[in-house]
């Protein structure tokens, strides 16, 4: 089976490049990275002015199975209810896989 590479890009309703979002961005990075199966946990900042959103988040997972393991964890449960749906005013997601020939 394939690795999932987790993308999500995404805008906070306290804006952007201010001390709520660096507080959000450290204690995401901090919560979600720990989760088990979570690999190559990345934060990004939007430079692009073309683009609708101002931050992003990647994330590995070496197949399907851990991907819903991480989906279904309590700590990523909680923190999409307490933390990311307060939060975050828009975003998108999506989740690749490589595609091989």
């Amino acid at each position: 089976m394939s690795a999932i590479k987790h993308m999500v890009v995404f805008s906070l309703h306290s804006g952007k490049n201010n001390e709520e979002a660096e507080l959000f961005l450290q204690t995401s990075k901090d919560e979600l990275a720990a989760i088990p199966g979570v690999e190559q946990f990345e934060v990004f900042r939007q430079v692009s002015p073309k683009a609708d959103f101002d931050y992003g988040f990647s994330m590995v997972f070496e197949d399907g199975q851990a991907y819903e393991r991480y989906n279904n964890h309590p700590v990523h449960v909680q923190y999409v209810q307490e933390r990311w749906m307060k939060q975050v005013s828009r975003f998108q997601e999506i989740d690749l896989i490589l595609h091989q020939k």
